[in-house]
């Protein structure tokens, strides 16, 4: 194996997957800035890992949207072609490295592509061939140097000045720019050294206070957003040059490139992944000032027209940047801190604290949020704070689509450690309650808080619940209370999923029959299995193994009832089979169909034999086997496949070896007949059925004799070859054609969706519930770790709560969304009854802003709602675009964060109108 390692020799599966985890391995103890990475697509390596690897788990830790790597079958899938990347291509195109290859933008890491170190792509390469390879680099970002691979490339279109022509190239954010200028010019307009030009930061057609090309910062410095315009101007003669709109040009010579940076058309072995703009103001930084000035493309703070009123600006799209805009618009329409960063805070600037961003973070939401609030309806581009934002949170860099609500997660943290009025935060420890007052606990535990957290993201946002622990074995309470910025609550599961599953007879005493069941969608297997039952009419002795069917084999059995049916994909099969209880537990019999498509004379080559049809799986109670009890087995498993007639050739009385008689009686075995002495009489006779013993991946065949012994086991898999007398006496077609779970299309008719309410979510969220198996509690009074059941109850509310939606939920295998709608109230949503203490403030609240997530997950859309107070309106902000909406339309099932307002007071008629009316 170590030779293969080292050479393109043909691998067993097995050494295939060793070779590539010593190689993953050997790249993950030495990860630094600059190691290279090629892109592969999902699709193909989720065929090469179910060859390599069977039953066993990923090769990766990545979930690639299926259950087959922890089967409990091990069979090996067939060896795939050559690698195939078509599909993560931009427009699907592009055959070799020398193409202009772009990598589609919505792409999601481990649903749509995998990352592989540069010796593990050389291997598969080597293996496999195909292609196209997309190497790309691994970069530093953000201030903590957070390591990345750069997957998506900074496309810009390069305007020269002379004609307005037009060039996409594509770069690493990561290169600079007095060597980068010098590779644009020459490679991209082929100009000579001795000529001499200059490039422009062109955002929004409006030309930058200074050239980008006289310093030595990097695109990610100057905050180049994607497919964004740079303009290129250029000497034509010794002479002095005009641009096209006549100014005079300062121009710099071009050298000669000494780099090896890349650009489109050009080799591709230094590109690079997601692309973050850094917006700096170090002491001597030539860019702070710069882009500052010009980050919104038009002046800094463009006044209103007048009869105009502020808030009414949108956010530009910077390249997948709904969800910034979306959370964005949000927090900008929150009126308390429209009010705050308004006016003047800047003593409230908390540079020395070591959790925050040193200030710069609060700075720039605050200059975003007066140049939104003072701009008319022209359009921003947040280009600054996007700096701000990738350079202390690098998860929120590049062009990939990220979630809304926790951008807002990591912006009210790190505003509020920007603004906290704590300098020096005490060490407090931390009491039990004891058995003290919940009012007294409670007191003590916000006092604590506020000693060391106190800004006004705390008065505004953040409230207290009371959380409360058993221990199931001692019984030991333990109550805690802790704050809240927002409250994440589940959706109550009311989405239900139909599958179809064939049934067969264990026993042979039936044809297979499939039945189409409706079901909770986050079932369990139990669930699936109860709904079958009552389906297929089962007796109370017998009971159903569900399997899962490919490649016309069993991949694996659900034997474990508290397996999700989330982990079955529509388009897979699923069969279960019919067994008494009394034979559940013994050895189980697999049957696997085989055939031969050409003439007999090709059959003995054993080449040519293929798989065909379900499996068909019984019980067998002997604890040492011979031959002759599987080909009984076989019998009658087959029995009810059995033609009417046939024209099968007479063999000295015998149609493929079984006597007329036998067979007839054996046809009418359904509800096992067959006595003892036939059995026996069968038995003396040769074998009915060419048998053959394999493994669980048949990667070996032994013949079956009839005196042959097999060895004990739980599962044994033999493969049974339909002859053209076999053809000839049973019916095959009543095994082929498994339906799949379900099939999409226009023939399925949707139904129209339950609608849940707001308080149905929260009460789930408070509902008691014992602790996950990963998420133990360590009693104090047991000294052990417990299962602990935990109620949460709420026990004083912020002025602004925030009320997150868990529309997205993610498993090993599935990454799911919810797009059940959710009735909420606008106005009078009053939370009294969830209460736990009365501290006199008003527990009533009206809506005033939404986020929204429309479509799937990786390529869906976001926007947002938010009311103008002063206006009473609602509006809609989708990235630039702004328009009102009339407050019946803002409640859609794309709502996903809810932002509520306290209502300081109301009146008896007001409060008349209760938040169950405004739900309807």
């Amino acid at each position: 194996m170590m030779e293969n390692g080292g050479s393109c020799l043909p691998c067993t599966p097995d050494e295939e997957r060793q070779i590539v985890q010593d190689l993953k391995n050997q790249s993950d103890l030495d990860l630094k800035e600059g190691n290279l990475y090629f892109l592969i697509s999902t699709r193909w390596y989720r065929s090469w890992e179910r060859y390599v690897c069977g039953d066993e788990p990923s090769i990766d830790n990545i979930s690639f949207d299926s259950p087959h790597m922890n089967g409990v079958s091990s069979k090996r899938a067939e060896r795939p072609g050559p690698i195939d990347n078509s599909d993560i291509i931009q427009n699907g195109n592009g055959s070799s490295e020398g193409d202009d290859l772009e990598v589609r933008r919505n792409l999601e890491e481990g649903q749509d592509y995998v990352l592989v170190p540069q010796q593990v792509w050389e291997k598969l390469f080597c293996w496999y061939k195909g292609g196209p390879a997309l190497p790309r680099k691994m970069i530093s970002e953000g201030i903590v140097n957070e390591k990345r691979v750069e997957v998506f490339l900074l496309c810009l279109k390069l305007i020269d000045s002379r004609d307005n022509s037009q060039t996409v190239i594509r770069l690493s954010k990561k290169n600079l720019f007095n060597k980068l200028i010098h590779s644009i010019a020459c490679a991209v307009l082929h100009l000579l050294f001795t000529w001499k030009a200059r490039i422009w930061d062109y955002f929004n057609k409006q030309r930058s206070t200074s050239p980008l090309d006289v310093s030595d910062q990097t695109l990610d410095d100057a905050m180049l957003q994607m497919d964004q315009d740079i303009l290129l101007e250029v000497q034509v003669d010794n002479g002095i040059s005009m641009d096209s709109t006549g100014n005079d040009l300062a121009l710099v010579p071009i050298e000669p490139s000494r780099s090896s940076l890349t650009i489109a058309g050009g080799p591709a072995l230094s590109n690079g992944h997601t692309t973050g703009y850094r917006f700096n103001q170090y002491p001597g930084s030539s860019f702070g000032s710069t882009f500052m000035d010009m980050d919104d493309g038009y002046d800094s703070y463009n006044t209103a027209k007048k009869g105009e009123k502020g808030g009414l600006a949108g956010l530009q799209n910077l390249g997948n940047t709904c969800f910034m805009n979306s959370a964005l618009q949000c927090l900008v329409h929150t009126p308390d801190l429209a009010q705050y960063f308004l006016g003047d805070y800047s003593d409230e600037i908390n540079t020395e604290n070591p959790l925050g961003m040193h200030g710069e973070l609060a700075l720039a939401f605050g200059d975003l949020l007066r140049k939104l609030w003072s701009s008319g309806r022209a359009a921003v581009a947040p280009r600054a704070f996007k700096g701000k934002l990738a350079r202390f949170a690098p998860q929120f860099s590049g062009y990939n689509q990220h979630d809304s609500q926790e951008l807002l997660a990591f912006l009210l943290d790190g505003l509020h450690e920007d603004l906290n009025r704590v300098k020096q935060k005490p060490y407090i420890e931390m009491k039990d309650s004891g058995g003290r007052p919940d009012e007294e606990v409670a007191n003590e535990c916000w006092k604590n808080h506020k000693a060391r957290n106190d800004s006004l993201i705390v008065d505004v946002f953040q409230g207290q619940y009371k959380s409360t622990l058993v221990c199931p074995v001692c019984s030991k309470v333990s109550i805690t209370f802790d704050p809240f910025m927002y409250l994440t609550l589940p959706l109550p599961s009311t989405v239900t999923r139909t599958m179809t599953v064939t049934v067969f007879y264990a026993n042979g005493s039936g044809l297979p029959m499939p039945f189409t069941v409706t079901l909770m969608k986050h079932g369990c297997c139990k669930d699936l299995i109860l709904a079958l039952s009552t389906a297929c009419c089962l007796k109370i002795d017998e009971g159903l193994l569900l399997a899962e069917v490919y490649n016309h084999q069993i991949f694996r059995f659900f034997e474990n009832p508290a397996e999700l049916i989330s982990s079955i994909k529509d388009d897979e099969h699923i069969v279960a089979y019919r067994f008494d209880r009394k034979q559940g537990g013994k050895i189980k019999l697999e049957i696997v169909n085989r055939w031969q498509e050409k003439s007999a004379s090709d059959y003995l080559k054993g080449s040519e034999r293929k798989l065909f049809g379900a499996p068909l799986v019984t019980y067998l109670e002997e604890e040492h086997l011979s031959g002759a009890d599987i080909d009984i087995a076989v019998s009658k498993l087959l029995s009810p496949l059995r033609r009417t007639y046939s024209s099968a050739k007479a063999h000295g009385g015998k149609e493929n070896g079984f006597l007329p008689e036998v067979i007839d009686e054996l046809s009418n075995s359904h509800n096992e007949s067959v006595e003892t002495a036939e059995l026996e009489d069968l038995c003396s006779r040769e074998l009915s059925f060419q048998l053959s013993l394999t493994d669980e991946r048949i990667s070996s065949c032994k013949p079956i004799q009839k005196d042959s012994i097999l060895k004990p086991g739980k599962h044994i898999k033999v493969l049974l070859d339909w002859t053209d007398e076999v053809h000839e006496l049973y019916d095959p077609s009543y095994i082929k054609d498994l339906p799949v779970v379900h099939k999409t299309g226009f023939t399925v008719k949707k139904t129209r969706q339950e609608a849940i309410s707001l308080f149905s979510c929260l009460d789930a969220f408070l509902t008691e519930e014992p602790l996950g198996p990963d998420d133990m509690w360590y009693c104090p009074q047991c000294k052990e770790h417990r299962q602990a059941t935990k109620k949460l109850d709420l026990w004083m509310l912020p002025d602004v709560l925030v009320f997150h939606l868990k529309r997205f939920s993610y498993s090993r295998y599935l990454k799911n969304k919810l797009d059940t709608f959710v009735n909420f109230p606008i106005l009078n949503l009053d939370l009294s009854k969830y209460m736990k203490s009365k501290d006199g403030e008003s527990y009533v609240y009206d809506l005033f802003a939404i986020s929204n997530h429309y479509g799937g997950l990786g390529g869906g859309h976001y926007t947002a709602y938010a009311k103008l107070i002063d206006e009473n309106r609602w509006y809609h902000f989708d990235d630039s675009h702004v328009s009102p909406v009339s407050e019946g339309d803002i409640k859609t099932s794309a709502a996903y964060v809810l932002f509520y307002r306290r209502v300081k007071s109301k009146t008896k008629a007001e409060m008349a109108e209760t938040s169950q009316g405004h739900c309807c």
